[in-house]
């Protein structure tokens, strides 16, 4: 572990907390909003752990995860709308929040945070069984193909975690609208899945054979 990995870790968390923080709180006008610390905690509390981690047993995979910077343009363009749609439904949540529009019962924000946290599980066992997972779309030097464990069942299981995480969000907010804003995720991450198959197909070995295999991209017997 390096003191310029353990700075960049740092220095990116704390700006996330205070990135969502802003997001959240200042559109909501209250720091009140017991959703937004609900997701905060959930959020961070896990994300701080898991990079602890990381930097012990996997710096590697640390940095990896710390690498955003797409380089295919079309995978660009899906990280930004990506960004676009965090930015809009945190907002629009936070505006639920402040102008007393429909809210979600409280039984869904915590039902939300539950699924949350399920997200998280499944996520850390997809870093477990992959130390190659990156941020970005890229095959690495030795690289193999992984089809044990949750990758025998389907080839990305990271991005079922991600929607599990995603699309619990706005629930924990108790936001309908932001709700139906984060729907667009499945969509960008379908996009993604594609462009990702492409890329894995044409340069990683085994991977046409691993896709005959395993069948299933996302959701089991559904897509």
């Amino acid at each position: 572990m390096s003191a310029k990995l353990f700075i960049s870790a740092i220095a990116k968390f704390l700006l996330g907390v205070v990135l969502v923080g802003v997001l959240i709180f200042l559109p909501a006008g209250s720091l009140s909003f017991v959703g937004g610390w609900l997701l905060m905690g959930v959020l961070f509390v896990p994300m701080f752990v898991a990079g602890i981690v990381m930097m012990v047993k996997d710096p590697s995979l640390l940095r990896r995860r710390l690498d955003a910077k797409e380089k295919q343009s079309d995978q660009s363009a899906v990280i930004k709308l990506s960004g676009l749609m965090f930015v809009v439904g945190f907002v629009l949540a936070g505006l639920n929040f402040r102008f007393d529009w429909y809210r979600l019962p409280i039984g869904v924000s915590i039902g939300g945070a539950v699924v949350f946290l399920l997200g998280y599980v499944l996520y850390a066992e997809v870093l477990r069984e992959n130390s190659y997972l990156s941020r970005t779309i890229q095959v690495s030097e030795g690289q193999t193909v992984v089809d044990t464990g949750l990758y025998g069942i389907v080839r990305h299981p990271m991005y079922t975690a991600t929607l599990l995480l995603f699309l619990s969000m706005p629930l924990i907010l108790g936001s309908l609208y932001a709700f139906l804003v984060f729907l667009a995720y499945p969509v960008l991450i379908a996009v993604r899945i594609r462009g990702e198959e492409r890329l894995l197909t044409e340069e990683l070995d085994g991977y046409r054979a691993y896709k005959e295999k395993v069948k299933y991209r996302l959701i089991p017997h559904i897509w």
